[in-house]
């Protein structure tokens, strides 16, 4: 079985309450509960991490042993260096997700210093970018 480590950024506790007109109504432990349920499809075993501190996101990163990651970084998609450092020098598939379409939001929200360093990006398909990454690095393992 292939281990994926899945981030949810900062802010990403609250959803189901937090904006449900851009992020939608269910809550990060409903994501969390469907995409254990898709990845026995795929036989991948899923561990999740969520958290408002860059430092904890680098140290996940710096610390996984998993085989691939997908991430929603968030607010840090804009602002974090470190958070891609950590990326690019963990050297395994990562995999950004984004549950809103950035590109249809505030201009600062296009600029994405994690994707250079990611093999995709999935972004405006609500909690369905979460099943579509596991897809997408479930066949980029398989490959």
């Amino acid at each position: 079985m292939k281990r994926i480590l899945i981030i949810h950024g900062p802010n990403l506790n609250q959803l189901g309450t937090r904006e449900p007109d851009i992020y939608g109504s269910k809550t990060l432990d409903e994501i969390n509960s469907d995409l254990v349920k898709q990845s026995t499809a795929y036989k991948l075993d899923l561990s999740f991490i969520q958290s408002n501190l860059e430092g904890d996101i680098v140290d996940a990163i710096q610390q996984t042993d998993c085989d691939g990651i997908i991430i929603n970084p968030a607010a840090y998609t804009h602002t974090s260096i470190a958070i891609r450092d950590a990326i690019s020098g963990k050297q395994i598939p990562v995999i950004e997700v984004h549950l809103s379409n950035v590109y249809q939001r505030e201009s600062f929200r296009h600029h994405s210093h994690i994707a250079p360093v990611c093999i995709g990006q999935i972004t405006g398909f609500g909690p369905t970018s979460y099943h579509l990454a596991l897809l997408a690095i479930s066949d980029h393992l398989s490959a």
